[in-house]
């Protein structure tokens, strides 16, 4: 089965960095889409970041030129590397992929952002 593991939240002051990756199985990792999503508490999950089987790239406004999605495909792996972060960054991140129908979530990684 599909599996999307993902590691590397945790607690930064505002304007530091942290890189997110997820780890995935089950799946021909190089041929499908991958997404970067986030919730905020009270929020709608919201796109982040995107990056297609062809290494496009896609952002939300807010985070463009401090966010970096990227790609692994000999280690199944897609890393967000974010910078320049701030306290509105906050939220659980999580790693996506759809396969036809099917949708697949990591478990999702907190960042906090101290001001």
């Amino acid at each position: 089965q599909v599996q999307l593991v993902e590691s590397g939240g945790g607690l930064v002051q505002a304007g530091g960095s942290l890189r997110l990756s997820c780890a995935a199985s089950g799946i021909r990792f190089s041929f499908y889409p991958m997404g970067w999503y986030r919730q905020a508490p009270g929020r709608q999950r919201e796109l982040v970041a995107s990056i297609t089987s062809g290494d496009t790239t896609n952002y939300i406004d807010s985070v463009k030129g401090r966010f970096t999605v990227s790609r692994d495909n000999a280690k199944n792996t897609v890393y967000l590397q974010m910078n320049s972060l701030k306290p509105e960054d906050t939220a659980v991140y999580y790693c996506n992929t759809h396969v036809w129908a099917r949708q697949y979530w990591g478990q999702g990684t907190q960042v906090t952002v101290s001001s």
